[in-house]
């Protein structure tokens, strides 16, 4: 599973920058991240990303309801660009999830 959060770094990139690499790290030492990344838009670098993959969306989920990542982590994610961002990752060949509408 993929997870992409996009930010607007507005007049202040170097502090998100610092704010995405430290959550970055809390996730990153959570049961079931496989891996990830920051990254700067090429194009509009306004545009960050916080891009992680993990195990199964049971352990993000997981992740994000640690005390550390409340703590520290929900504030700067809730800042997000309002897109969704959970993504099943595509392999050559492989059976796509059965898409489900979703009860809200």
């Amino acid at each position: 599973m993929l997870v992409v959060n996009r930010f607007r770094a507005g007049q202040d990139p170097a502090g998100l920058r610092a704010e995405l690499e430290l959550v970055h790290g809390l996730l990153a030492a959570q049961t079931g991240y496989v891996e990830g990344w920051v990254g700067r838009n090429l194009d509009d670098p306004d545009l960050w990303t916080l891009t992680t993959r993990w195990a199964n969306v049971g352990a993000y989920r997981r992740a994000l309801s640690t005390y550390d990542l409340k703590l520290h982590g929900v504030p700067v994610l809730s800042r997000a660009v309002d897109e969704p961002g959970a993504y099943e990752v595509v392999e050559p060949g492989g059976v796509l999830n059965v898409v489900e509408p979703r009860v809200t």
